[in-house]
Parts: C-alpha cells; sequence; structure tokens
C-alpha cells in the first residue's frame, strides 16, 4: 500500500493516503481534573432512537455553570480525540454550552499515538488542500494562545527525505553530506529538503488534545463526561435532540456532533449511510541518552531491508519532552518512528489495542540502521504501540449534517492527517452547528451526503 518517497512532493498526499501513518507518544494520562457533574432526564416514548454498536466511555468534568443561560444552545460532541476536543473548543468558544462525551480517555485512541507532524502544503492539488492549509495556520495561532512550545512541544522544523539501505552489518557509512544532521549516521543516500520552517511543523498530539481541552473547560465551561453513547435520540420532526449513554442516561442537546474516529464504523447510524474502516498503524518511542544530540530534522524515508523485498516508508520524528512530561521526570527530549501497517477490524474497547510484535521489532530495526543513537544501547524504549486510523471509502473526510436528521453533525475519517486537520476541522463544525454555514473551509467535497445514492447502489 506503500510508495518510496522519491514519488514524492507532489504525489506526497497520495503515498501518505495509502499508508495513513501518523502516531506516537507514550504517556498515558488517565484522568483531567474533572469532577462529576451532569443533569440527565428520562426520554419520552415519542422519540426514535438510533442504537448504535459503537461504545464511549465517559470521562467528568467540571461544570461551574450547572444551568446554563437559556441563550446557551446545547451541544453535545461525542468523542475525546482531537477532531471532538477541537470541535468542543470552537463550539464553547462561539458562545454553545457544551458536553463532551468520550469513551475511555481523553486522547487514549490514535490522537494519544499520532507523531504530531504537521504541513501546510502536502495536500496542494487534492480535496484536503484548503482545510489543510486552513489548519496549519490554526496550529500556529493556537500555539501563540495556548503557549504551545511550552505546553505541547509545538515547534516548526525542517523536513528530508532519504534513502536507507539497510546492509548485513548496518554499520554507520560515515555520511557527511551537508544536508543531513548529524545524528543520521547510518547508511542514507540521496537526502533532499521537502519541508521548511515555513511549510512543516509539529506538536505533541496527547499534548496538544488534552491542553486544548483543559482551555475549554477553564475558560469556556465545557462538561467532559465518560460513558458508553448507545443511540441519538431524534424527536418528531427528525431532529437531533439527546444523546442516550448506557443505563438510560440521557443528555439533552439541540445538536449533536459525532467525532468516533475509526468506531464511526460501528455507529449504525452512520455505518448505514458510509463505511469507515480502520488502518492499523504500528510506532516506537525512543529516548536517547544523548537528546540534546537530536536535532529537529523529520525524516520520511525510502527503506530498503537487507533481505530484499519492497521499500518501506517508515517516518522518524523527534520532538522535544514539555510540559507534563517534563513535570513527571520523563527526559528531555524524545523520538517518534512510525511504518507498519495494515487492514485490520477495530476493537470494540481502544484500551486494549497493542503492537503486533513483529511489526515493533522492524521499527526498532530501522532506527538503529538510522542512527546509531536510536539502537538499543543509546536509547530506553518509552513506548511501543498501535493505534487506529479511520479511512473512508474515497479517503476524503466526512465533515458535515447527516443526511435525513437535523441538526446531527459528523466529523470523521481524517487518516493520517488527523492531527494537522483537527482545528479546522472542529471551527468548520462549530461555524455550522451554531450559524449554518462554515466561512472557514467550503465542506461540500467533505459533506456525508455524498455516499447517500452510492450506498443505495452498493446496497442494492
Amino acid at each position: 500500500m506503500s510508495r518510496t518517497f522519491h514519488q514524492l512532493t507532489s504525489t506526497r498526499v497520495n503515498s501518505r493516503r495509502l499508508r495513513y501513518l501518523k502516531m506516537a507518544i507514550t504517556l498515558h494520562s488517565k484522568s483531567l481534573p474533572f469532577p462529576n457533574s451532569l443533569f440527565l432526564r428520562p426520554l419520552s416514548s415519542s422519540r426514535k432512537i438510533y442504537v448504535a454498536t459503537a461504545t464511549i466511555h465517559c470521562f467528568v468534568s467540571p461544570s461551574p455553570a450547572m444551568d446554563p443561560q437559556p441563550s446557551k444552545k446545547h451541544v453535545a460532541v461525542c468523542g475525546g480525540g482531537v477532531i471532538g476536543v477541537c470541535t468542543a473548543y470552537f463550539l464553547a468558544k462561539k458562545g454553545a454550552a457544551v458536553t463532551l462525551i468520550e469513551k475511555s480517555s481523553i486522547a487514549c485512541a490514535a490522537s494519544g499515538k499520532a507523531g504530531g507532524f504537521l504541513a501546510l502544503d502536502w495536500c496542494d492539488g487534492g480535496p484536503l488542500s484548503s482545510l489543510a492549509r486552513a489548519s496549519f495556520y490554526l496550529h500556529r495561532s493556537l500555539s501563540e494562545e495556548l503557549n504551545g512550545p511550552e505546553n505541547y512541544g509545538y515547534r516548526p522544523l525542517t523536513t528530508l527525505s532519504l534513502t536507507v539501505t539497510e546492509s548485513s552489518s548496518s554499520k554507520s557509512s560515515g555520511n557527511s553530506n551537508s544536508i543531513l544532521p548529524s545524528w543520521v549516521d547510518g547508511p542514507a543516500k540521496s537526502p533532499r529538503t521537502i519541508g521548511s520552517t515555513e511549510t512543516t511543523a509539529q506538536v505533541h498530539p496527547q499534548l496538544f488534545t488534552k491542553t486544548l481541552l483543559s482551555k475549554a473547560v477553564n475558560d469556556y465551561n465545557v462538561e467532559v463526561v465518560i460513558g458508553k453513547v448507545e443511540s441519538v435520540g431524534v424527536d418528531e420532526g427528525g431532529r437531533a435532540e439527546s444523546v442516550v449513554l448506557e443505563g438510560g442516561r440521557v443528555i439533552a442537546s439541540e445538536a449533536v456532533v459525532l467525532s468516533l474516529g475509526p468506531w464511526s464504523g460501528k455507529f449504525e447510524m452512520l455505518s448505514s449511510i458510509f463505511n469507515v474502516s480502520g488502518l492499523k498503524a504500528h510506532s516506537i518511542v525512543l529516548e536517547p541518552k544523548e537528546a540534546d544530540a537530536i536535532t529537529p530534522h523529520a525524516l520520511f524515508l525510502s527503506y530498503h531491508p537487507a533481505q530484499g523485498g519492497k521499500p518501506m516508508d517508515p517516518e522518524v520524528y523527534p520532538r522535544p519532552t514539555v510540559g507534563l512530561l517534563l513535570s513527571l521526570h520523563l527526559g528531555h527530549g524524545e523520538v517518534y518512528l512510525c511504518g507498519m501497517s495494515s487492514e485490520q477490524e477495530v476493537p470494540d474497547d481502544p484500551e486494549t489495542i497493542s503492537g503486533d510484535p513483529e511489526s515493533i521489532k522492524v521499527l526498532k530495526r530501522v532506527a538503529r540502521t538510522v542512527s546509531s543513537h536510536l539502537g538499543e544501547a543509546e536509547a530506553r524504549v518509552k513506548a511501543e504501540q498501535a493505534c487506529f486510523l479511520p479511512c473512508t471509502e474515497d479517503s476524503v473526510p466526512i465533515i458535515g449534517e447527516i443526511p435525513g436528521i437535523k441538526g446531527c453533525y459528523v466529523g470523521t475519517g481524517h487518516s493520517c492527517w488527523g492531527i494537522l486537520n483537527g482545528p479546522a476541522t472542529g471551527a468548520a463544525l462549530a461555524e455550522l452547528v451554531m450559524d449554518g454555514h462554515s466561512s472557514i473551509v467550503d465542506l461540500t467535497r467533505f459533506s456525508p451526503a455524498r455516499f447517500v445514492g452510492h450506498r443505495k447502489r452498493v446496497l442494492t
């Protein structure tokens, strides 16, 4: 499914669509300082219920205003990954009373195990171009607002593509090429600059998601609930009016946003219209002993194994250890590698996802081949992990109002570009919910309505 990086720049986005790789991060903070607070009411017999097989466990956050002012529009956002959190943040900033419902814990899946790579123009020429550009600049402005460099490792970086041919000994080639950083001392050839500090950047994805949510909770009274979402309540007029949790609890709302990632395919209301599958992507996180020697250079590799076969496309992202990670004394720098993916069934519980041993073994071999600083003797393994990336039938995210259900919206299917496109997706959905249209991005191309006729033809 992958392509070499020497088919890059203009075809780079297609390569990444096919690979859908973007992961990483070790820290698993199990909770946020959110006390319980939520009003629930029973569902009347006149409402229709869409029962779904998706699960969403719930986390509870502080809500200083238990009874929001009548003028505020109540919105329930389902899903505590980067898309859901960004949507909740921008909704609350526009004046909505927001309840964020999460399945297990905030950023526990792909949003907590992604690489956090951001690119301004890698989606140019395709349907994601305007979304990616808007989101790249939103990341920059959010970093200024949230002190991103200190709180979640936002920084511009130089991005290189190179070819690495694995030898039986995997000894350093002593490469003296001026483009390559000194820590890349393996058998690397043909380096090219494919991103500058003006066009590529990075964040620590889990810390970005949690920092944004903390801002939403503390400044805009977003309420966070952990619980299993079973259905969306729809009134007799065909308008969404509640989210029903396991056990019969009901969260009343005037609008509902479903940002369920790869679990969208398990939610009947969504799966009856379109398919979202999951691509299992693997990653490791290393902590080098000489972390100061690792410069901010992202590497996109065309990697040729010693035993031959099709080249692989691993990615290497050094990133600073910041914020919460530093406070827990977990080191001063880390390196994230990803590059092994396969289509598999998405499990119900994100906490049960683990990496396949053979894929992890390959990534470790890539690490020590690329740099002596990343070998077993020179770097501690902080994480061996995997996550599922949400993939759509046409490789384009699904963002918009669900056909036939007023006031119910969806944001999913971002594959390997979820962290990049989270802010613009959230801002666009907030505008759509609150204003009736999106001005930041034209959502026509992303509308779920594009699948309605196609789905009927497939089913017949």
